[in-house]
């Protein structure tokens, strides 16, 4: 096979909320692959350690601050980027946020902060860096979704609207970009461990539950995300857009546990 295929030697990409969890993953997993690398979050100072690590690969990489509720700090962001960089290559919209609640106390604010960060921002951080791409007629946008945006859990009724939307929107910007030269896919991860949803893996009978419905019989661990990050951002996936490319071990199947057979059932016939 053509190493060069998935050799990122050269280009640079922007990956969104870099400051924790799988963020980091992804864009180290690019990094290693020869990306260059503009982190991004709303603290640009808890960035600079991991900036620290890019660099130390050997990649050039730079820090920026970016609130991807606001169209102020977006524009500034791509600006930035793009004068430290010369051009973008690839974009991963990672950043995102959750509030798990049972619908009935969903509050107003609850459902616009998660529509307005991992929906409403995705597509205007898209549109920002799009712009460049489609003058140099080439581009990889990487949306990260989720196992819901195919699937609905309990008490994650905004996260789930928001992550179906990211995958619909996805579809969108592949049939609107794809004649420029770039193509747009959704990465959704099924259950793996974050910052976001830690306190849920504590309870050890739920985390045996969890693995009783996934096919591979374990959550997610980060560096499971790294060959499909670097295959949607590199020139294997050429041909590629539109698609929502599912790394959850299988739970998406919608596998259940199975029950144990009685001793007649095991009886031959």
């Amino acid at each position: 096979m053509n190493d060069g295929l998935f050799d990122l030697s050269g280009q640079v990409a922007i990956v969104t909320g870099t400051s924790r969890g799988l963020g980091q993953y992804m864009a180290r997993a690019l990094a290693k692959a020869g990306a260059d690398l503009v982190l991004t979050s709303r603290n640009r100072d808890r960035l600079l350690p991991f900036e620290k690590e890019i660099r130390a690969l050997g990649r050039r990489a730079v820090s920026l601050e970016l609130d991807v509720r606001e169209l102020e700090s977006i524009s500034r962001m791509v600006a930035s980027a793009e004068a430290a960089f010369g051009r973008l290559d690839i974009l991963v919209n990672n950043a995102g946020c959750n509030v798990r609640k049972p619908a009935l106390d969903v509050t107003w604010d609850d459902w616009n902060l998660i529509l307005d960060t991992n929906l409403r921002g995705t597509f205007f951080v898209s549109q920002a860096v799009a712009r460049g791409m489609i003058t140099r007629r080439y581009g990889r946008i990487i949306n990260i979704g989720s196992v819901t945006s195919v699937a609905g859990y309990a008490d994650l009724g905004p996260y789930g609207a928001s992550r179906g939307g990211v995958r619909q929107l996805t579809m969108s910007l592949a049939d609107d970009w794809g004649k420029h030269g770039v193509t747009v896919n959704c990465l959704a991860p099924g259950w793996f461990r974050t910052e976001q949803n830690k306190a849920l893996y504590e309870n050890n009978e739920w985390v045996e539950y969890l693995c009783d419905r996934i096919p591979v019989k374990r959550p997610g661990q980060p560096e499971d995300l790294d060959a499909a990050i670097v295959f949607l951002a590199a020139e294997s996936s050429r041909y590629v857009t539109g698609q929502t490319l599912l790394v959850d071990g299988g739970i998406s199947t919608g596998a259940t546990r199975a029950l144990s057979q009685s001793a007649d059932a095991r009886k031959p016939k």
